[in-house]
């Protein structure tokens, strides 16, 4: 009843952020597409790719100060309304830079509308409802990003429909935040990360969100690009990122779980090694004269059952370490380090391609990860597990990719907790100078 009760109040905010993400998920592999019709080489629409992460990293730093100053319903509805701008504006000017400048300001955009989302879900969670109604926010993210692949047939990436399609459903999104009812919570001011920090308490965490935004934003941005130099129709363009995107639902409870009743770094290798075979198995199905469509589409949602989980697991295994007063500054700094990994991977990613072929993608996806996988079992030879008992239970989030609102959300709930304790620190206060006999 609480969680139906908790959905019912957020139902216009989920909406919105469902319409966001189907635009968006349309928008990043019709961009890919469109730089190769247009005969940008590869390592510049790695550039484009990147330009778009590095606003997202600048948005999860900066846009909780937007939604601070304005409040939620009004920096959504500003964000939304920039990003449908840009999306038009690609196709108004054929020029890389002023591309990449674009999907700059569309990553802030997007980063400043997921710190809005996340910390709006969490103001009408209660402890006993979180984890049901965030679960209903990581569906809804798989399903309208998946689905916005199937919009790509229904026009030609060469003409300007489809970015005006995406446009059209970026204004929308503004719709059912504007007219919702509900009041919207006030943000608290955001604290700094330390690196160095994070890496004392977690060398695994810090060095699994980098890898997983190397690799997840890799898929993101340049399979589209790997798809078009494979041959594949614009038909199974939209399959192949679909099935990707959409396997990343399959396993991310029962992986979570999981690592709840067992040494985390013990799934976290398996999942990587995992993700390391079923990115070489693309690679190899994919090189193959006469390669299987169904078996890609088979290894596809096997990697992204398995990649998209990494983050996750990451994010929980610093957790576990990280004191009750430091969980602001974890967050913090796993974000930044996988905005980093996002910002960097494409970058590296595509002037390997365009040297050493489109299939160099996977190849390079498939050794991140494995390095990771390795470094997770060296890091059980140095470091004891923590006990059941004292660890936390692994918050499920997309993959890594839509996750900037959980630095205001920590930020939040540390700042609601050290107001709890100076409450009752003045109250004890109060009690030990009242006269015996007023009590």
């Amino acid at each position: 009843m609480l969680v139906r009760q908790t959905l019912s109040s957020v139902a216009a905010l989920l909406s919105s952020y469902g319409l966001l993400l189907l635009a968006n998920g349309l928008f990043g592999t019709l961009i890919g597409l469109r730089t190769q019709i247009e005969n940008f080489s590869t390592s510049v629409a790695g550039l484009i790719v990147a330009a778009y992460f590095l606003g997202l990293l600048a948005g999860g730093i900066q846009a909780v100060r937007v939604v601070a100053a304005v409040g939620h319903i009004r920096a959504f509805a500003a964000f939304a309304s920039i990003m449908s701008v840009s999306a038009l504006g690609i196709i108004l000017v054929i020029d890389h830079v002023a591309w990449a400048a674009m999907r700059f300001v569309g990553g802030f955009c997007m980063a400043g509308m997921i710190v809005a989302t996340e910390s709006w879900l969490n103001e009408r969670c209660t402890n006993q409802t979180r984890g049901q109604v965030m679960a209903f926010y990581m569906i809804t993210t798989y399903l309208a990003a998946g689905c916005g692949q199937f919009i790509l047939p229904l026009g030609d990436p060469a003409e300007f429909e489809l970015f005006c399609v995406a446009s059209i459903i970026y204004s929308l999104a503004l719709v059912p935040v504007l007219l919702t009812r509900a009041s919207a919570p006030r943000p608290s001011p955001p604290e700094r990360a330390s690196m160095p920090d994070l890496w004392r308490l977690s060398p695994l965490g810090l060095l699994g969100a980098t890898a997983a935004g190397i690799v997840n934003t890799n898929f993101q941005g340049l399979a589209p690009v790997f798809a078009y130099g494979e041959g594949f129709t614009v038909a199974q363009t939209s399959t192949f990122m679909a099935a990707g995107i959409i396997g990343g639902l399959l396993l991310q409870w029962p992986m979570g779980r999981l690592s709840d009743r067992i040494d985390r770094r013990t799934v976290l290798a398996g999942v990587a090694l995992g993700t390391a075979a079923a990115s070489f198995g693309v690679w190899i199905i994919t090189g193959t004269a006469g390669g299987s469509f169904t078996g890609t589409i088979v290894l596809v949602v096997a990697y992204g059952g398995l990649s998209s989980t990494v983050y996750s697991m990451c994010t929980a295994h610093a957790n576990d370490f990280a004191p009750s007063n430091r969980l602001a500054q974890t967050a913090s700094g796993l974000l930044i380090a996988y905005g980093l990994g996002a910002s960097a991977g494409p970058v590296l990613t595509s002037n390997l391609m365009e040297m050493f072929g489109q299939s160099t993608l996977f190849i390079v996806n498939a050794c991140v990860h494995g390095a990771l996988g390795v470094f997770a079992l060296y890091r059980m030879v140095r470091r004891a597990p923590k006990p059941k008992t004292q660890q936390r239970p692994i918050i499920v989030s997309p993959g890594g990719q839509f996750t900037s609102g959980q630095l205001y959300t920590s930020m939040r709930d540390q700042t609601d907790r050290d107001l709890a304790r100076m409450t009752g620190a003045v109250r004890n206060d109060e009690k030990r100078r009242r006269p015996e006999g007023s009590r």
